[in-house]
């Protein structure tokens, strides 16, 4: 260029090799000469004084302030280091991660946050609703019977926390693996039946059978939960093939029908005939008595007959002679005279009564 022609190299204010300015000096930095660090002691003493302008006064902190500062604190503290536990609730205290031995009952509690703290767990009862559409997924009631049929059960289960340190710190998820066991029981109780009998015949005993295998269950894995009681609120065939289940539930309930009705009219015949079994032989009983007791009572008037013939037989003979005459001629309407009575007796001969009645002349006609 012209200038560096006539300068010798220098710039354009003659300054040669010096890489001065116009001025008589090279350029600076932002904090110094151009190649060097800046002065870290400079930047913090205009760091400190822009705080104490900032600060009330302008100078240095108030001990008002500082014990400001300090009662936020201590609030934080306290409000962290301070809880409740509610009525429901017990709660298990954690130093550096390690439960306590003792529980936190209702109420408000203290630890010394943050080397401790703490968790809650439930020991009220509650309750976990499975196969129900409107909380679980659409197939987990679904599972197969003893008789291979399908059956969609909905069943609830009543559980309570019985040991909150292995509730909370033995098993990671203890709700979702109550659900999961309940379910897995719930299928093998199911598997083992047929289906007749979780729709009404033996509801009570799988509900108790699933109980049983629930509670051994989590006892193996500790998961500290007692299981109250499982409650079987609906158990039906899958929506598609509903139809053709209640078909086979008429067929069979027709069948009963009939068998029922077969044998009301064989135990209404059976006890008919029973009845005229007892019947006659409650009459051959009582004719075999009869003619029984009337033989004895003939032989037992012939043998006092025959005492008192013994003592006088002409008297007796002629008493027995006169008595049965009297049975013979009592209903006769006949008049016997004997010889030797036919005196004031006018003999009488009814011819009136002898001869025929003539018919009747009017008969079959008009008067």
């Amino acid at each position: 260029m012209p200038w560096n022609d006539k300068s010798g190299g220098g710039g354009p204010w003659g300054g040669g090799g010096n890489n001065q300015g116009p001025w008589g000096q090279g350029p600076r930095g932002p904090n110094g000469p151009q190649g060097t660090p800046p002065d870290l002691e400079d930047i913090i003493r205009r760091g400190q004084d822009r705080l104490r302008q900032a600060l009330p006064g302008g100078g240095g902190a108030s001990p008002a302030l500082i014990g400001l500062i300090v009662l936020v604190l201590l609030a934080l503290w306290a409000f962290k280091a301070i809880y409740t536990v509610q009525p429901d609730e017990v709660a298990v205290e954690l130093r550096f991660g390690k439960p306590k031995a003792e529980l936190s009952e209702p109420g408000l509690h203290f630890h010394w946050w943050p080397i401790d703290r703490v968790e809650t767990a439930k020991i009220s009862e509650q309750l976990v609703n499975i196969g129900d559409a409107a909380r679980s997924s659409g197939t987990s009631g679904l599972m197969l019977s003893g008789d291979q049929n399908i059956v969609n059960v909905q069943f609830s289960v009543a559980y309570q926390v019985s040991d909150p340190k292995q509730y909370l710190f033995d098993v990671s998820d203890p709700d979702g693996m109550l659900r999961q066991v309940a379910e897995s029981a719930m299928r093998e109780a199911v598997g083992r039946r047929p289906a007749q009998d979780i729709f009404r015949d033996d509801r009570e005993g799988i509900a108790e059978s699933v109980r049983q295998i629930i509670q051994t269950t989590l006892d193996g894995y500790k998961a500290g939960l007692n299981i109250n009681a499982v409650s079987i609120e609906d158990a039906a065939p899958p929506r598609e093939v509903a139809d053709a289940f209640d078909e086979v539930q008429r067929a069979e309930q027709d069948e009963d029908k009939f068998v029922e009705q077969a044998n009301q009219y064989s135990n209404q015949k059976l006890g008919a005939a029973r009845g005229q079994a007892a019947q006659v032989r409650e009459e051959a009983a009582a004719y075999k008595n009869r003619v029984v007791q009337e033989a004895e009572g003939e032989a037992q008037r012939f043998i006092s007959v025959y005492d008192e013939y013994a003592k006088a037989p002409d008297v007796t003979r002629k008493r027995i002679y006169l008595e049965t005459m009297e049975k013979v001629l009592k209903d006769s309407n006949k008049v016997i005279l004997g010889e030797g009575n036919t005196q004031g007796v006018l003999p009488y001969l009814p011819l009136p009564e002898v001869a025929p009645k003539a018919p009747n002349a009017n008969a079959g006609g008009t008067p």
